[in-house]
This record gives C-alpha cells, structure tokens and sequence, in this order.
C-alpha cells in the first residue's frame, strides 16, 4: 500500500442570524475546521482532522508534506510522523505545523485500521468499544432559565455529563451553575470551563463553591502559559483541575506535567499531533497520575479520533461533543453519532469506522480561492468588529 494523494477540505458555517452563542470571546458567528483524505494505491481512503487555522492547514498539507508522503506506506504511521516533524521542526513543534501533520496522522491511522481490517481502538490495544461523553454547550444567557432547559435536553439526549461556560461574574457563575444542576437534576455531572477569566484568588473562591456543588472539573481558569497559576491553584482546589487544549505535542504537555500543574490533561488528536503524539502525551501522564479527557471542538472526525484514544486508556475520562448545532459533528457522519446513558459507542467497522457524507462536505467546503470571512470562529476572529473586549471579572 502506497500513498497517492492528499487533500485538504476546509469547511465553513454560519450560525442562523450570525448569532451562534455568546461566552468570553464574544459572540460567536461562524466555525471551521478542516478535514484531510489520503488515498492510497489500493483505493483506500483514510479521513483525519486539524484544527487551526485553515489556510495554513492547506499549505503544510498539500504544499509541504503531501510531497513528501506520495509513494510511502501510510500503515508506518510512527514513522511517518518522524517524517513530517522533522520535516516542519523549523517552523513548527507547535501550532498550526504540529495540528496540520496530526491530521495526517489521523488519516494514517484510518488507513492503518483498514488495511488490517481492525478499528482503531483495537489496534491501539482497547478492550472496549464505548467511552464516556459529555455535552459541551451551556454558553453564557441572560436568562439563566434557558440554561436549565438546555442542560434538561442533554440530559433527554442520553447525556449524563454536560459542560457550562463560566466566568461572567460571580453572581451569574452560582446562579448559572444551580440552574444547570435544576435541569440535570440530582444525577449527572457538571463540569466548568473558566475560559481564562479568574485570577488565582477568584479561581479559589470559586473553587469552594464548585466543590460544594460536586463540579466534576474546573477547566481553564488561567491562560495555558500561565503555569505558575495552575500550580498555586491546583494545591488549594477540592475539585480536579483540568487544562491542556492550547498545547501541543509532548513538549507542551511535558511542562505542565512535570510542574504538577494539572489533573486532568486534554490533549486533542486534531491540534496536539495526531492519535500517535495523543498516545505518548497519555503514556507520560500515566507517569504523573494524571488522567486524559481529550478536548474536542472541530469535528466528528477529530471526536472519533479521541474517542478511540480514550478506549485504550485505562486512564481515559471522557470525550467532548459539541452541541452548539455544528454541523460539522451532527451532519459530517453518514451514520450519526450513537450515545446512550452517556456512552458514545465506537463503530465496530476497520479503521475508525466513519463514513463521510460528501453531500454535507461538499456543501459546507469552503472554496480554494475564498478567503475566510470576517467573523468570530470561537476560537479564531477574522476582523476586528468580531473582537470583543469582556467586563473584567467579579
């Protein structure tokens, strides 16, 4: 088996209204995400994922690496990403370079299950075929009242985990959190994320209150670089602290870990290097006593990639769904999503068991020549009308 070609997909959407939702960032507009296919000789195709920013996804991809893969054998996964990163270790290592060859790698891995006829999971040595999932929406309202009705439809949905957007201010983080557990009822976890907004007193104020109220994580109070934050916190939280969806590969992760700074490290298949540098950032957080709930905001591509990481780890917490109305996650797969009393169940189909519906690809691709319009990505803002300033925290 020989690779023949890669492409790159980028795919785009606006939110009705260009109102999506509203949390820290702003108002949310649009998303993207970009999807990789690499076929082989044989007619196989492997599909993997990387989220960055998509332009440049495209040029590393197509441009850069793809000539360099063509006539190799993608079932050499390790070996290739040895390849490609020393091949973008220049300019790369994190970042964009590190998203866009973890795609790849992604793709590899697919193609790998394939050819040998296994999924995934199987091959990276699980004994089970279900993980854990949580519902990830919750965004800051208003009405708080919405928020219990939402978390009450997650719930229906055959969710048991959800996950709510904090850090407005502290009124609205308490009254916000008891209206999520009013909607859940008394069964089910809630898990935070502080979006970057508390300083380490605020974080371990708030910290108390979360533990009365059995919060399952408290995810992201500081910016990533902030470590020293993590550090302090972490020594006076009752709850476990959770952070990693800013960094990239074992580099980036090895940092955190060895300063003690974590709980719960969220590595995401889709920007921190592929299932292959995932599987090395899991073993290394073994070492610490650290478990592994990877982070997921793009695709179902970059979901099922985690999702059969997590299956092979006996420390694997959880996987992230998106349920903001992405389209990328409830419309991409031909067969949907399969959650039940919080489990998400793995395809038992070769590779990561996914089929991709090209009519949704093909309507959501963005085209080569267009750029990406002005709005607010949640995660990227083109233009700077999209780039709002929040209230510092109380």
């Amino acid at each position: 088996m020989r690779i023949d070609q890669v492409d790159v997909f980028n795919l785009y959407m606006e939110y009705p209204d260009r109102c999506g939702f509203r949390y820290a960032g702003g108002l949310v507009t649009s998303r993207c995400t970009s999807l990789i296919r690499v076929t082989a000789d044989t007619g196989l195709t492997g599909w993997g994922a990387a989220y960055s920013y998509p332009a440049l996804v495209r040029i590393i991809v197509e441009n850069h690496l793809g000539p360099h893969l063509i006539g190799r054998d993608p079932r050499n996964v390790e070996g290739l990403w040895e390849k490609m990163y020393g091949l973008t270790r220049w300019y790369g290592r994190k970042g964009v370079a590190i998203s866009a060859l973890g795609g790849l790698d992604i793709a590899f891995w697919d193609l790998r299950g394939k050819a040998s006829g296994k999924p995934v999971y199987e091959l990276l040595g699980a004994q089970r075929d279900t993980v854990p999932a949580y519902a990830s929406g919750l965004f800051w309202q208003d009405d708080v009242t919405m928020l219990e009705e939402e978390a009450r439809r997650h719930m229906d949905k055959g969710f048991r985990r959800v996950k709510s957007r904090l850090g407005r201010n502290r009124q609205y983080d308490v009254a916000a959190l008891d209206a999520i557990r009013r909607g859940m009822g008394p069964e089910g976890d809630i898990l935070v994320d502080g979006s970057h907004r508390y300083t380490v007193e605020s974080a371990e104020s708030m910290g108390k209150i979360l533990a009365e109220r059995r919060v399952f994580w408290f995810e992201e109070p500081f910016v990533p670089e902030d470590i020293d934050s993590y550090v302090t916190l972490r020594k006076r939280l009752a709850v476990p602290l959770a952070a990693g969806e800013n960094d990239f590969g074992v580099q980036g992760f090895r940092e955190t870990l060895r300063a003690g700074a974590l709980d719960i490290a969220q590595p995401d298949a889709c920007r921190a290097g592929g299932i292959t540098e995932c599987r090395r950032i899991a073993d290394m957080a073994a070492d610490y006593n650290v478990d592994v709930a990877p982070h997921t905001w793009s695709d179902a591509v970059a979901l099922m990639a985690n999702a059969h990481l997590v299956a092979s780890l006996p420390h694997g917490l959880t996987v992230e769904v998106d349920q903001t109305g992405n389209p990328f996650i409830d419309e991409l797969l031909a067969e949907r999503l399969q959650i039940k009393d919080g489990l998400l169940h793995l395809p038992k189909e070769p590779g990561l068991g996914i089929e991709i519906n090209m009519d949704v690809l093909n309507r959501l691709r963005l085209r080569e020549d267009h750029m990406m319009p002005d709005g607010n990505y949640s995660d990227l803002i083109f233009g700077p009308q999209y780039c709002e300033e929040p209230d510092p925290y109380q």
